[in-house]
């Protein structure tokens, strides 16, 4: 294939693109709660899946030898202090600096580890990070709440688009960059639309109201304990306005994922291992649809493991951002 054609197949990718990043938005405008449920139940797992293999076909682009044990640790330790503990822990009165511990070592400390090489320098930024959040209790909300949440499905995907067109020098790229940036600033500033949501998604979006709870509590709109919490979430402006950008992030999250798929070639695997990922994406799907909770919990640790496992690749996207900035930077002084 030709330059010509590599730009011109490259185009065609990021004009679907903006297409699916349009259609994400309009939908989220109007059915923002059904709009997630049905991407997370349906599209979630088969991106974890091929996600999953097609980083284990590149080694998980880890740079030491111990680095994925490590990564796979921490997720599990996550997953079970986050999810699993918390009642345990109140019986067995665990103090809650053990547990912010344990939150930093599963989020904050495996991100870190990533980018620095010497044992000495991983520990000593293991003993930093966990004093400065024992001290800040929003580092912990940070690192353990969005990064396994927005941070992934908004911030790196963006990160990554802005890499590619850095990379291939593509205005089309660059186009499908800023959209991802306006779609946001949209669902603030046109409220009309909104559908409110059905007697399903008020059932079934209960497990995900944490995340916009700590949103609001962000933005400074809603305080801890208050009464009308429910109410403002499902019908405020603002409680609308953050469930838009949360759908509209998450869809077009996974839509890009399969969009790319003849550029990301996660496709290009063996027969077998593509059989076993049909049947267990079928199986989580018709889980979601059985019992959506259930669903949620038995594929938690897989969603949890593929945001993990991605964090070395997030690593060489910084570093391919931050250089090709540096080397724009230096080629437009004067000589």
């Amino acid at each position: 294939m030709s330059a010509i054609d590599d730009v011109r197949n490259t185009d065609r990718i990021n004009y679907l693109n903006i297409g699916l990043l349009l259609l994400s938005c309009a939908v989220a405008f109007f059915v923002p709660f059904e709009l997630f449920l049905l991407a997370y139940g349906i599209l979630g797992p088969g991106h974890y899946l091929t996600e999953i293999s097609w980083l284990h076909e590149r080694r998980y682009f880890t740079k030491e030898r111990y680095d994925l044990l490590f990564l796979l640790s921490s997720c599990f330790v996550l997953f079970l202090v986050i999810y699993i503990l918390p009642d345990l822990s109140l019986e067995l009165h665990v103090p809650n600096a053990v547990k912010t511990i344990l939150i930093i070592v599963g989020a904050v400390v495996s991100f870190c580890m990533i980018f620095l090489k010497r044992i000495s320098h991983r520990f000593i930024a293991f003993l930093v990070i966990c004093a400065g959040v024992l001290v800040s209790k929003n580092m912990v909300v940070l690192f353990a709440v969005f990064v396994p949440t927005l941070i992934h499905v908004y911030v790196f995907t963006g990160l990554f688009m802005l890499y590619g067109a850095m990379k291939g020098r593509s205005r089309s790229g660059y186009i499908a960059f800023a959209l991802l940036l306006v779609c946001p600033v949209l669902f603030i500033a046109i409220p009309t639309g909104y559908i409110a949501p059905g007697g399903y998604a008020l059932e079934h979006y209960t497990m995900f109201e944490h995340l916009n709870r700590w949103i609001l509590q962000v933005i400074g709109f809603f305080t801890s304990g208050e009464p009308t919490f429910v109410n403002d979430l499902y019908h405020s402006p603002a409680g609308v306005a953050v469930m838009r950008f949360i759908a509209f992030a998450y869809t077009y999250h996974y839509l890009n994922w399969f969009s790319k798929t003849g550029i990301i070639g996660w496709h290009k695997i063996p027969r077998q291992r593509m059989i076993w990922i049909a049947v267990i994406w079928t199986s989580a799907v018709l889980l979601y649809w059985w019992k959506f909770e259930i669903g949620f919990y038995v594929l938690l640790l897989l969603s949890l493991m593929h945001v993990f496992l991605e964090f070395p690749l997030n690593r060489i996207t910084f570093t391919g951002i931050f250089s090709g900035l540096a080397t724009n930077k230096r080629s437009s002084r004067p000589q």
